[in-house]
């Protein structure tokens, strides 16, 4: 039974990662950074209904010594990085923390591995926002980078400490440049989470308006659980590498606002009203991603189409909205 150790496990991504891992006959270790809020953190793994199949471990990925230790202890055959400070609003309210997270976390964690684990194959959560400013209309593997938020230049730090690693000491330490991603796990602070709550919310009488910022930056989204599967597929290949991992499609905010409130028979135009303060500070105009590498090279696709993912998350908070007004 292969081992696997999850940073951020009880983040969208790495519950669904863990869920896979499951799956596929692993044994699934989560790093867990003890809070005030610890009795409702493990939410999204309980949601999927794995919570009592992946042990939860102290630790924290600014203390390097508990890295180490539980690498020495639990000898994991693949450690996967999700854990970040990940909401990009809140980096340029929070810079220093989100580099810290983010960033120096990131080489926290390569340090343990080259340490204590050195034969350990190693993912690296990097981000399409390190694109930023595109230098291409599609971004693929050679695309330059022009992060435009601390938390794209923190992640910029953590790609290239990855590689860098890898070159440096041989580490099998791949990375995947993931674009946007989404799920009915996904945060309420992330735009498409807050649309789709929004929907929900007016559908059942809840609310009368949402509020958003800019309608017009353009995302290339895809289901977070079809990402998942080529984090596991870079880390089965002969030779560690670099990855994007895209559908190709790139849509506006205001066009995902479309298709989920049309899901639940309703007009956007009826309910969204434009807030100037939700703005971002420096905007990323638009991404879209070439997952021509990927789809080679590991014989990855997505299989959600973004209009599955709007409906399934639609579906998902109308039944929490739902629960709630019968409990309460």
């Amino acid at each position: 039974m292969p081992t696997a150790l999850i940073t951020g496990v009880t983040g969208q991504d790495g519950a669904y990662l863990a869920q896979f891992l499951l799956g596929k006959g692993y044994r699934v270790l989560g790093l867990l950074r003890r809070s005030a809020s610890s009795d409702v953190i493990g939410e999204r793994l309980r949601w999927l209904g794995i919570l009592d199949r992946v042990e939860l471990l102290d630790g924290n990925m600014s203390d390097l010594g508990s890295l180490i230790r539980i690498l020495q202890k639990h000898e994991p055959d693949e450690v996967y990085n999700l854990a970040a400070q990940s909401f990009v609003a809140s980096s340029w309210q929070q810079p220093l923390l989100t580099g810290m997270v983010t960033g120096l976390g990131a080489v926290n964690m390569l340090e343990a591995v080259r340490t204590a684990a050195p034969r350990a194959r190693f993912y690296q959560a990097s981000s399409s926002e390190m694109f930023g400013k595109i230098q291409e209309p599609r971004q693929n593997e050679r695309t330059p980078f022009y992060p435009r938020s601390p938390y794209a230049a923190a992640k910029l730090y953590a790609h290239w400490m990855t590689v860098n690693y890898r070159e440096s000491f041989s580490l099998h330490a791949s990375s995947g440049i993931l674009f946007n991603h989404e799920s009915p796990l996904r945060g309420i602070e992330f735009v498409t989470r807050k649309i789709t709550d929004g929907v929900a919310r007016i559908k059942l009488g809840l609310a009368c308006e949402l509020r958003l910022g800019n309608l017009e930056a353009r995302r290339d989204w895809g289901h977070a659980r079809d990402y998942v599967r080529a984090m596991w597929l870079m880390l089965q290949q002969p030779a560690p590498d670099d990855y994007v991992v895209a559908t190709g499609r790139s849509t506006s905010v205001g066009e995902f606002c479309r298709i989920a409130f049309a899901h639940a028979g309703l007009d956007h135009r009826e309910f969204v009203r434009v807030d100037p303060a939700l703005f971002r500070p420096a905007e990323v105009d638009v991404l879209r991603g070439d997952a021509a590498k990927a789809e080679s090279v590991l014989g990855w696709q997505p299989e959600s189409s973004l209009e599955e993912l709007a409906a399934e998350m639609v579906e998902a908070d109308l039944a929490r909205h739902r629960r709630l007004r019968e409990t309460s």
